[in-house]
């Protein structure tokens, strides 16, 4: 029962009681009982109304409790007859017009950090008070993709510490930069992270750095050996002056600087070109002719190596916007180098086919050659896996393909094998 109830329930029954008491005033005097039987009625009245007045402070006290607890805070209390509850009734009044206020502004500005997480280009992700997941922006659902590789990267992330920036990178080469802050909600802790993509930055920016070191390089060693080997035949020419039995061993000595004077002109050149590079002159070029020449161009030493060397698939696919001089290049490279991971008794297996989002040419050999090798320093210069190598050949490939601006990857498949991608888009 109520608080009211119980009042009204207490003032009836006092008031039965008190009638109860004067009904032995009906008999001796019945003037004095009907007074007294109007006075308690009077008073039955008066207090039923002062039980309402009374509690009506308690009434707006729950209403305004209601409407906390619904959030109602565009609602008003109507305004009471009792003079002294209208300063109570203001006061709320106030209040709810407050929380309405701080309301809208919250419900602005949610909607305006909603519209900027979903342009910004960086990645924002923020985690609850467990450090899952909670929140991810588009560009962050874009940049972490899904399932194992989603699972992959955000354990990756779980490395950088409160506070810091770390440049992390992925199995597909791209390049992070990682930074956990964090903010207080209701009180407590909640981390997130911003990533952003710094593999075209990077990548400019090495550019730069090696164009501008091979170049000085390049002019440093080419008069150097233009000189050396202007002196190297003034000795040879004057070696006819020494005995007969000197004369052999000085033309040896002689002939194999020069061989290694010539050999460093040519391994210059190599990375001269690549820095010289002109710019594609694209025309419609069938990928399928063009992969098929390069597979005649292998096979004699695949077969003489047990190296199975073959189309996996090959789909109808339309003639594709590129430079053929250059393009035929680059794959000469990918397919050189995919055949000397393998070795011996392997194979190379290439594919040409449509997807949702193009053409893709895979060049698969059994290699495993990158198993351990970190894919951020797989297109870096002078970087090699070979003994004998000079890390040229990737990067004249990289060249070529971001200067077609075609997406490409490179990377081990995890089934024993390492895969070379590449994307024409629609």
């Amino acid at each position: 029962m109520t608080l009211r109830g119980r009042l009204v329930l207490y003032l009836v029954g006092l008031h039965v009681l008190l009638l109860a008491f004067s009904l032995a005033l009906f008999l001796d005097r019945p003037p004095v009982f009907l007074a007294v039987e109007l006075l308690l009625a009077v008073s039955l009245y008066g207090g039923y109304r002062y039980v309402d007045r009374a509690l009506e402070p308690l009434g707006y006290t729950r209403l305004f409790q209601e409407l906390l607890h619904g959030q109602d805070y565009a609602a008003r209390l109507q305004a009471s007859a009792a003079p002294e509850l209208n300063e109570l009734l203001a006061t709320f009044n106030d209040m709810l017009a407050a929380l309405h206020a701080e309301r809208l502004r919250i419900g602005e500005q949610q909607g305006f950090l909603d519209r900027l997480l979903e342009a910004t280009p960086s990645a924002v992700i923020v985690f609850d008070f467990d450090g899952k997941v909670s929140l991810m922006n588009a560009s962050a659902q874009s940049l972490l993709g899904v399932g194992t590789q989603r699972a992959a990267l955000l354990e990756q992330f779980e490395t950088v510490p409160l506070g810091e920036a770390r440049l992390l990178a992925d199995d597909a080469g791209r390049r992070l930069r990682v930074q956990r802050g964090q903010f207080f909600d209701r009180g407590f802790a909640r981390h997130f992270l911003i990533v952003e993509e710094l593999t075209a930055e990077l990548e400019q920016s090495e550019r730069a750095t090696y164009e501008k070191v091979i170049r000085v390089l390049a002019h440093e060693v080419n008069n150097t050996v233009a000189a050396t080997g202007s002196v190297f035949d003034s000795l040879l020419y004057y070696s006819a002056q020494l005995k007969e039995e000197d004369r052999k061993d000085f033309g040896t000595a002689v002939d194999a600087v020069k061989r290694r004077n010539a050999s460093l002109g040519e391994f210059i050149e190599r990375f001269t070109r690549v820095v010289k590079m002109p710019a594609p002159e694209r025309r419609p070029v069938s990928v399928k002719a063009l992969v098929d020449d390069i597979i005649w161009l292998h096979r004699e030493k695949c077969r003489a190596n047990g190296i199975a060397l073959e189309w996996e698939r090959c789909e109808e696919v339309p003639d594709q916007l590129l430079d053929r001089q250059l393009m035929e290049q680059a794959l000469v490279n990918i397919v050189k180098n995919a055949v000397e991971a393998v070795g011996r008794n392997g194979h190379v297996r290439i594919a040409l086919s449509r997807e949702e989002q193009g053409v893709r040419l895979s060049v698969t050999d059994s290699g495993n050659g990158l198993a351990d090798v970190p894919q951020h320093q797989l297109f870096t210069p002078f970087f090699t896996t070979k003994k004998s190598g000079q890390g040229i050949g990737l990067l004249f490939v990289r060249e070529v393909l971001l200067r077609h601006g075609l997406p490409y990857r490179l990377a081990p498949t995890g089934a024993g094998e390492t895969r070379f991608d590449i994307w024409w888009p629609r």
